[in-house]
């Protein structure tokens, strides 16, 4: 039987009056890939994000691993936990960005390895013995000395990759990670991306990349107006749906 990370019932977000997240649920069994798809402004992002607990939701409930994260209740209250705890519950999650955020006055593996020392309290010898095999994963062995600076766009994103990882996290979160690259360095990125999902690595992706959620992913996930219309294999999504809004959609992207 599969192991549940995670689980999203009824999650609810809006900032005023704008209700962007409409009632999403949503499970990921460890190993697997889910992608998430559909046009800007249907939420994909607030959902990560809520997952991260970057944003605070209004409704429904996340558990990561059986355990609700960022709000308690009691007796019907809803109680929002304390900056602490809602340190201890982000870091059951790793998130990349579309924007690498690497520190630009540290080399790559002090980028990787601050939080490990800083957050994990590792050894500096642990700590840099895990950020060498990761840039190894992500494919930058010979550039652990260089700055972000002397670094490609996808090169960094790929340390950005590394860093994330290397705190150890149970599920992986990907927010368009290639939207802000270049065109020729998309696919360096991708690979890095599909080799780790292939290595059983549960990760959550958004991405306007078709052609890459068809082949990465266990379940894709169509996201439109705050819910979700469409969840399935890549074939039922790609190939086979029926759903009016998802085939407009798809008949816009290139796949």
């Amino acid at each position: 039987m599969s192991e549940r990370v995670l689980e999203i019932s009824n999650l609810q977000k809006a900032y005023g009056d704008n209700q962007v997240l409409k009632g999403v649920d949503l499970t990921l069994n460890k190993g697997e890939a889910v992608s998430i798809i559909g046009s800007s402004g249907s939420g994909k992002t607030t959902l990560l994000r809520c997952v991260n607990l970057l944003e605070e939701f209004q409704g429904g409930t996340i558990k990561i691993a059986d355990k609700a994260i960022g709000y308690t209740e009691a007796k019907g209250k809803r109680t929002r936990i304390s900056n602490r705890e809602i340190t201890k519950d982000r870091a059951l999650t790793g998130m990349v960005f579309q924007s690498f955020n690497l520190f630009p006055h540290l080399t790559a593996v002090q980028n990787i390895t601050l939080s490990l020392k800083k957050v994990q309290k590792k050894s500096n010898a642990e700590a840099l013995e895990i950020a060498n095999h990761w840039l190894e994963r992500v494919g930058l062995p010979d550039r652990g000395d260089s700055f972000p600076g002397q670094l490609s766009g996808g090169q960094q994103q790929r340390v950005a990759i590394a860093r994330a990882i290397a705190m150890n996290p149970l599920i992986m979160l990907f927010d368009e990670v290639t939207s802000a690259l270049d065109p020729e360095l998309i696919n360096e990125v991708l690979d890095v991306i599909k080799t780790l999902a292939g290595d059983g690595m549960t990760m959550l992706i958004v991405t306007h990349e078709m052609r890459f959620a068809y082949e990465v992913s266990k379940k894709v996930i169509f996201m439109n107006d705050g819910v979700i219309g469409v969840e399935g294999t890549p074939d039922e999504v790609f190939k086979n749906s029926n759903n009016e809004r998802l085939v407009a959609f798809l008949k816009n992207t290139k796949f």
